[in-house]
């Protein structure tokens, strides 16, 4: 991967204003773009005879094919050949599908032959410091094109209220992203055994200019003589992409499907939780006595103090640290509707999407409660 970020803001604030969250629920198929990377006269690395070009697309397609099985599924490809497709066109590809997942898959390389492992990469955070009046000069473009208030839903760019909205948009996405991100790894590491070297953040252009959850995967070091020989086989190429898929359906069966299940107003499903690679259902009525509710505000990739004033008067704070990421929930309760009222409280507070998250056994899983970001 040759990826260099490229700070254009008013690209990176309209990406996170239009983020999944605000076409999701208009979007009745789950579509994914799926990006092989390079291609054409740009090859990637290349070592001991396996090009990255090549080891991408071949896997890009294979995992098509194994989501191309399942029904309500619609898959996207910014490449299915060896063509040159320019870095900026293709979130472009994913914006104008109006997606539901931005998944970019690549192999990795470096000088020393030693290293091997796959790591799947989520947006950076370096924008949430970013100063407001840079980003208001830089948006204003927006004013001069018609139908803005239409177009962008309400969103002012002189108004500073507005931009840090796009914040807590943002850290949804990111949340969304990781939630994948660690499926992805989590099946390399259990189901195949590669190594792992976690779920990283950087702030890679691709993944900043779409507007909904993405990861770039690494699928493995092409430098690694023994690594590239299983990523250049169609025997790794169709277990790689198998894990993939298996990642991305998972993802959409606790995510999309039960938003849709919502709106029909059909009765509650079974609650899926992953853990280590397995898949584990217990009845969502079935609340026991070490089943716990919290409301989660928000994630990042620093340690917050619990009595900060980021978490602007609420108590009960608590935060678990996984692959290099802070989780931030407030409150515990095992009463549902208990947990219903602290996520109105979070969102009075300014926490527009927080959401509940049920833990029983050690595991996490976002709830849905029926709130909309208007509540």
């Amino acid at each position: 991967m040759k990826f260099k970020y490229k700070n254009y803001i008013s690209t990176v604030i309209l990406a996170l204003f239009l983020c999944s969250s605000v076409f999701s629920q208009n979007n009745k198929k789950f579509t994914v773009v799926l990006d092989a990377g390079h291609g054409g006269k740009d090859p990637g690395n290349s070592y001991h005879g396996f090009r990255e070009k090549e080891i991408a697309l071949k896997t890009t397609l294979k995992v098509g094919n194994f989501l191309e099985k399942e029904k309500n599924i619609k898959i996207i490809y910014t490449r299915t050949t060896d063509v040159f497709i320019e870095l900026a066109n293709r979130p472009k590809m994913a914006n104008k599908a109006k997606a539901d997942l931005y998944i970019s898959i690549h192999c990795n390389s470096v000088k020393n032959f030693t290293p091997n492992g796959t790591e799947t990469f989520v947006m950076g955070l370096s924008r949430s410091g970013m100063n407001l009046e840079v980003a208001k000069n830089e948006n204003s473009v927006i004013l001069l094109e018609n139908n803005f208030k239409e177009t962008y839903k309400g969103f002012n760019p002189n108004n500073s209220e507005s931009l840090l909205g796009l914040t807590l948009m943002q850290e949804e996405n990111l949340n969304n992203s990781i939630n994948l991100a660690t499926k992805i790894q989590d099946n390399f590491t259990h189901n195949l055994e590669r190594n792992s070297r976690g779920v990283k953040q950087q702030p890679l252009w691709v993944l900043d200019a779409v507007f909904m959850p993405g990861v770039l995967i690494e699928l493995g070091f092409l430098s690694n003589k023994a690594e590239g020989e299983f990523l250049n086989s169609d025997e790794g190429q169709n277990k790689m992409a198998m894990q993939i898929a298996n990642a991305i359906k998972s993802y959409k069966k606790e995510n999309f499907d039960e938003e849709i299940e919502n709106v029909s107003h059909s009765k509650p499903k079974e609650t899926v939780l992953v853990k280590s690679g397995t898949i584990e259902e217990s009845k969502s009525a079935d609340v026991s006595k070490d089943t716990i509710y919290k409301v989660q505000l928000f994630v990042s990739s620093k340690k917050i103090e619990v009595d900060s004033s980021k978490f602007k008067g609420l108590k009960n704070i608590s935060s678990t640290f996984n692959n290099n990421i802070y989780k931030y929930t407030y409150g515990e309760t095992s009463n549902i509707k208990e947990a219903n009222k602290m996520q109105i409280e979070a969102r009075k507070k300014g926490f527009l999407d927080a959401y509940i998250v049920i833990i029983k056994d050690g595991i996490s899983k976002k709830v849905n409660s029926g709130l909309n970001n208007n509540n």
